[in-house]
């Protein structure tokens, strides 16, 4: 499976100044100003920079305040915010629980920063996949939010947006809709129609509806979402770019490349221009611009901008950051798609281990990478190597996002495959139907998954002689394409 970056995301918090009196007020103005700064950095993506501040300011904090002061509890908070950033994770998560400790002291278990630092903490759990960590954590949040600041809060909003992305994350698209929709009224209420904020729940919304195949009502969310922001923010600002990163994946998505790669190279050319050659955004939309490049065949143009936003991952985060595995990821691809399987393996092996280290090893990533070098091994005959790889794959899915997950469904039909080239069809033909079941139910009769799927388990049917049955299930495949243009569901 590819790895596109979404330049649409959870919002996590960067805590401010607590109010001080009179007599600190030098040391606040000090600690201030460090803060100003490691704000600054980090809106540059210079997470490296920004890291040594936020440590000089939490020693400030901590000698001018002392240890319990929630100067000190925002110092600590805005430290594990960069680490977190950094992918440094368990760095992150001890600095996110004391800093939770203290604003739970200082405040009472109700205040509304108590409720930012369980966003935090919940939004390191969701990117780690700890979803079952993640979720109370961010329910807490929304419920202290909604006693002390009303039900139509934008921070309400806030909590309701990343609650959805927890459920899109898992597949559980039917509980993360009606939450997106009503983040998406409270702002569009609070803020007004035009708001910026309203555009990212605009965005967040139709990539529901994408990963659901419901393309017809993405587009038009992506389209306003742009719309505002153009006229919100000007035409170069970053989150126009985010925009039209977004409504150029849906097109790609579908497979009108004509109308992506303007976008995509437009949204390249404001990253670069606003934030410089060398952000972490702009290694996004070098990789975003390299996939529809690939989903064309066309390597050549693929593979320098897939190493460029390699280096730029590993410049600015580091050689171990998970980010740096999706380029690792898909330049691999880009080798298996030609033959060269020498030069894409050291690559699948490389991504799997960053994730296995900065992840865990029952995270979805680590599925993702798994399944990968197990379609390498598969496509050079290797069925002996594939194999546990497509199961382990298979067990951390099922694990982290369910049995009914639309991934759980790919690697049924990636190890349905294996089983196929080595003609074991009876092996083969219960995943098949099983992948199937899960694909219609999660995404819908009419999406493309569904019509990859029929056409795989036709091609078992007729091998063993079933060509009626195989008729219909091509049949529907065909009707389904007829409608929308797909991704292949076994890359």
């Amino acid at each position: 499976m590819p790895f596109r970056r979404k330049l649409t995301a959870g919002m996590a918090v960067f805590l401010l100044a607590a109010g001080l009196v009179a007599p600190l007020a030098a040391q606040q103005g000090s600690w201030e100003e460090l803060n100003n700064k490691v704000n600054s950095l980090y809106g540059q993506g210079k997470y490296g920079e920004a890291l040594s501040v936020a440590q000089e300011a939490l020693r400030v904090a901590e000698a001018s305040f002392g240890f319990e002061h929630p100067n000190v509890a925002t110092s600590l908070n805005n430290l594990a915010e960069l680490y977190h950033a950094q992918g440094k994770y368990a760095e992150a998560e001890p600095l996110y629980k004391r800093s939770l400790a203290m604003w739970e002291k200082a405040l009472g278990p109700d205040h509304p920063n108590v409720a930012a630092s369980l966003n935090n903490l919940a939004e390191l759990y969701r990117a780690q996949g700890k979803y079952a960590e993640a979720e109370p954590l961010y329910k807490r949040s929304l419920a202290i939010r909604e006693k002390a600041m009303g039900p139509d809060h934008p921070d309400v909003a806030q909590s309701l947006n990343n609650l959805a992305l927890l459920y899109r994350a898992q597949g559980k698209y039917a509980e993360a809709e009606p939450l997106y929709k009503r983040s998406l009224a409270i702002w569009e209420k609070a803020l007004g129609p035009d708001h910026p904020d309203v555009a990212t729940s605009l965005d967040n919304l139709a990539e529901l509806y994408r990963a659901q195949g419901k393309y017809p009502e993405a587009e038009p969310l992506h389209k306003r979402s742009l719309a505002i922001r153009e006229k919100a923010l000007g035409p170069d600002h970053p989150d126009i770019a985010t925009s039209l990163n977004n409504l150029a994946g849906l097109y790609d998505a579908q497979g009108k490349y004509a109308e992506a790669e303007p976008l995509f190279k437009r949204s390249l050319a404001i990253m670069e221009k606003a934030l410089g050659p060398d952000h972490p955004d702009v290694a996004a939309s070098l990789n975003n611009l390299a996939e529809l490049y690939r989903a064309q065949g066309k390597y050549a143009e693929a593979e320098p901008l897939y190493k460029r936003s390699l280096a730029i991952w590993e410049k600015a985060l580091g050689p171990d950051h998970p980010d740096v595995t999706t380029s690792l990821n898909n330049l691999a691809l880009v080798y298996r798609a030609q033959g060269k399987y020498a030069e894409a393996e050291p690559l699948f092996k490389r991504s799997l281990a960053i994730r296995e280290e900065a992840l865990g090893p029952h995270h979805p990533a680590v599925a993702t990478s798994l399944n990968n070098l197990a379609a390498l091994y598969h496509a050079q005959g290797k069925y002996a190597e594939a194999e546990p790889l497509y199961k382990r794959s298979l067990a951390i899915r099922e694990k982290a996002q369910g049995p009914d997950h639309p991934d759980v469904a790919q690697s049924l039909n990636n190890l349905a495959g294996l089983y196929g080239a080595q003609g074991k069809h009876a092996e083969a033909e219960p995943l098949l139907k099983r992948s199937l079941a899960i694909v219609e139910k999660a995404l819908g009769p009419d999406h493309p998954a569904v019509a990859t799927t029929l056409e795989n388990y036709a091609t078992l049917l007729r091998k063993t002689n079933r060509a009626v049955e195989a008729e219909k299930l091509e049949g529907r495949a065909r009707a389904i394409r007829a409608k929308q243009t797909p991704r292949n569901i076994s890359d």
